[in-house]
C-alpha cells in the first residue's frame, strides 16, 4: 500500500489510514499522503504512458489498495481543447479548456465520487449521502447504484430539475429542501452523527479530493509534463482546486515534474463569492454569504469547509480570486458556442468571464497558455430557445 497516513490539514496530526474517516479533531479536512519513495520507483513517464489512459492509471498515487476493485463507471482522460477564436478576438494566442464534461453522469464529480465509492465499498459502507447543487449528487448516485449502496441526496429547492431527476433515475432517495447547500449539509450531518449513513460531502471525507486531483496529473501529462501558466477555476467548496495544488506537490515529490507552478483562479460568481471577499481582505478563511444567488448552480456555495486551503492555494501560486456578473457569465457561454462550437457550462462560462476579466485587469499575458475548466457538460442545463417557426408549404421562402 502507497498510503502512509492521514493528515489534519490545519494541525499535521495525523490518523491511520485504514479506517473511516470524516474530518480532523480540529474540524477540518483530512489529506492522504503517500510514501513519495516507493511510489517513484514504479510511476515514471515510461510506465504511465504504456497504460490505458484515464483516472486508474495513477493507482500508485491513489488511496485504494493495491489489489482494491475500484467502482468505476469507465473514467476517461479528459480532452484538452483549445479555443482559437475566442482567444484570437482577445488578442490571446493559447486559451485551452479541459472539458470534464465528458466524464460518466457528464461532469467532474464523477472523478472524486468514483474515489469516494470505492473506499466506502473498500470499508464496507453500505449508505452514502451528501447534499447537492446538482452534479454531485447525480455522480454519488450513479457510483452507489454501481457499487451496490444507497445513496441519500439533499438538494436546494433551486438545483436545475433536469439533475434532481437524474440523481433520483439512478435509485437515490433524493429530497428537494428549502434553504441553501450549506444549509441542506446540516440534515447530512446530522444523519451521519446518528449512524444512517456516511458523510461523502465536499471535503468532509478525505478521498473525493484524491480522485478530483487526477484533474491535475492529467493536465500535465497532456501538455507534456508542463504546468501551464494559468489555471482558471469555477470555486464553490474548491475541492479541484486544491487538489490540483496537491496533485502538482505530488507529481514533484515523485519526480515526474520540477518546482514549477501554474497560478491559480477561483472564479466565483458575483452572488456569491465569499472566497473573493476574503481574498480581497486578506483574510486567511471566509465568512459565510448571506443570500447566495447565481445561474451558476455549481459555485453557490456560501460558506466552504476548506476555504483556507482555497486561499491558501491562490495565494501560495501568485493568483487571485475573481468574481464574475451573471450578465457575464451568460455572455461567456454564448460566445464559446457560437465562436468555437464549445457548449460550456454555467460554471465554465464564469471561468472564461473570469479570464476576459483578469485580462483586462492585467493578471495574464496575451502570450501566457491559460487553461479553463468546464467542469459539466452544457446541454445539462437549461439553454434559451432560438429556433424559429415556419409552415412547410411556404418553408423555402421563409428560410431565405
Amino acid at each position: 500500500m502507497y498510503v502512509t497516513h492521514l493528515e489534519c490539514s490545519l494541525t499535521g496530526e495525523r490518523y491511520p489510514a485504514g479506517q473511516p474517516h470524516n474530518l480532523s479533531a480540529a474540524g477540518k479536512p483530512l489529506l492522504v499522503r503517500y510514501d513519495h519513495e516507493r511510489v517513484r520507483t514504479s510511476l515514471t513517464r515510461e510506465t504511465l504512458a504504456e497504460r490505458p489512459a484515464g483516472m486508474w492509471k495513477w493507482r500508485e498515487l491513489l488511496p485504494l489498495p493495491e489489489g482494491g476493485e475500484p467502482v468505476s463507471l469507465g473514467e476517461p482522460e479528459t480532452p484538452i481543447v483549445a479555443l482559437a477564436n475566442t482567444a484570437g478576438r482577445a488578442g490571446a494566442t493559447s486559451l485551452l479548456v479541459k472539458d470534464e464534461g465528458r466524464l460518466p453522469t457528464g461532469s467532474f464529480k464523477a472523478r472524486g465520487l468514483a474515489m469516494a465509492t470505492s473506499m466506502a465499498r473498500h470499508f464496507g459502507i453500505k449508505s452514502v449521502a451528501l447534499p447537492t447543487n446538482g452534479n454531485a449528487g447525480a455522480a454519488l448516485a450513479a457510483y452507489a447504484a454501481r457499487a451496490g449502496m444507497e445513496a441519500i441526496v439533499v438538494c436546494p429547492a433551486e438545483t436545475p430539475e433536469i439533475n434532481v431527476r437524474e440523481t433520483a433515475a439512478y435509485g437515490a432517495r433524493v429530497w428537494v429542501a428549502d434553504g441553501q447547500i450549506d444549509e441542506c449539509g446540516r440534515l447530512i450531518r446530522e444523519g451521519a452523527a446518528e449512524e444512517r449513513w456516511f458523510d461523502c460531502s465536499t471535503l468532509k471525507e478525505p478521498y473525493r479530493l484524491e480522485g478530483k486531483k487526477v484533474m491535475g496529473f492529467e493536465l500535465v501529462e497532456q501538455l507534456g509534463w508542463k504546468v501551464p501558466d494559468a489555471i482558471f477555476y469555477p470555486t464553490g467548496g474548491g475541492t479541484g482546486l486544491i487538489g490540483m495544488w496537491k496533485a502538482f506537490d505530488e507529481l514533484e515529490a515523485v519526480g515526474l515534474i520540477g518546482p514549477e507552478r501554474p497560478r491559480m483562479y477561483a472564479i466565483q460568481a458575483a452572488g456569491c463569492a465569499p472566497i473573493v471577499r476574503a481574498f480581497e481582505r486578506g483574510d486567511e478563511s471566509a465568512e459565510r454569504w448571506e443570500g447566495a444567488a447565481t445561474v451558476a448552480t455549481g459555485i453557490r456555495v456560501p460558506s466552504a469547509v476548506g476555504d483556507f486551503l482555497i486561499l491558501r492555494a491562490v495565494r501560495e501560486s501568485g493568483g487571485a480570486a475573481i468574481a464574475v456578473e451573471e450578465q457575464d457569465i451568460l455572455q461567456a457561454v454564448e460566445d464559446a458556442a457560437r465562436d468555437d462550437g464549445m457548449l460550456l457550462c454555467p460554471e465554465g462560462g464564469a471561468v472564461l468571464a473570469g479570464w476576459r476579466s483578469a485580462q483586462e485587469r492585467g493578471l495574464v499575458a496575451r502570450h501566457e497558455t491559460v487553461l479553463l475548466f468546464n467542469c459539466a457538460n452544457g446541454n445539462k442545463y437549461p439553454l434559451t430557445d432560438r429556433s424559429r417557426r415556419l409552415e412547410l408549404a411556404s418553408a423555402t421562402a421563409s428560410m431565405l
